[in-house]
């Protein structure tokens, strides 16, 4: 599992000065209108749903607006959305996986090529990356949770895969099918966890210089600011320096 911890720490600090709040609010709420419209509008019955109002939370969305996107899904007006992954390569051959929710197939596949041929980037097939991604589930502690031994003990009786730890927290990784069980457990033992989600984990990274990544973080920005995106991986890491001087 070794060269992820720094990737993982990339992606928790990227979410967390995420300047752009409406618009993150705006994809937490399509996330929890899709997820109580495909099951239960009841989060004790529906994981999915649970995990999108838990993660709506750690960002600080407000109750209403929860409530309010739970409410569209069962009054009956809510749009109906396609879930639509889209894969390719960034600069420095990075990859990159896009997860969308739209209501216009046609529209969202024109923005994201045009999006990927502007910034130096090339959209394959689906397929044409996602193997090198494990979905797995991530749950993330903050530093002063405990110590890396106190996190490891708790995530192994809690039935998790493997825990990387650092200065900026802890990061514990377990089967994407077993998320519920194990932040239920979690959150028994260490209390309530900054992120809890599921993410497509590389298995390798490629390392970037200051000028891969000022091209890749554009790309990733461009692609994030579309309203039909919900979520960008890419499979980069960097040197402290390099991340130091973005």
């Amino acid at each position: 599992m070794a060269g992820h911890s720094k990737w993982a720490n990339i992606q928790h600090r990227k979410g967390r000065q995420d300047a752009a709040r409406s618009k993150l609010f705006s994809k937490f709420s399509k996330e929890i209108t899709v997820a109580a419209k495909m099951g239960d509008p009841d989060p004790d019955k529906n994981p999915r749903l649970r995990l999108a109002i838990k993660e709506a939370k750690s960002q600080s969305m407000p109750k209403d607006n929860i409530e309010r996107a739970i409410k569209k899904a069962t009054g009956g007006d809510a749009d109906t959305y396609e879930e639509i992954r889209y894969e390719g390569y960034g600069p420095g051959g990075v990859a990159v996986i896009v997860e969308t929710m739209t209501d216009n197939r046609n529209r969202t596949a024109s923005n994201v090529r045009s999006i990927f041929t502007k910034y130096g980037g090339n959209l394959g097939e689906t397929g044409s990356v996602g193997f090198m991604f494990d979905r797995m589930g991530q749950i993330i502690y903050p530093a002063t949770v405990g110590d890396a031994d106190a996190v490891m003990e708790a995530a192994i009786d809690a039935g998790a895969d493997d825990v990387e730890s650092s200065e900026d927290g802890h990061v514990i990784w377990c089967a994407f099918e077993d998320i519920g069980e194990v932040s239920s457990a979690l959150e028994a033992a260490l209390g309530e966890s900054d992120s809890t989600k599921i993410v497509w984990k590389p298995q390798t990274t490629t390392e970037l210089d200051l000028d891969g990544m000022q091209k890749l973080m554009k790309l990733i920005d461009m692609l994030e600011d579309d309203d039909d995106v919900q979520n960008v991986t890419a499979n980069f890491e960097a040197s402290d320096e390099v991340m130091a001087a973005l």
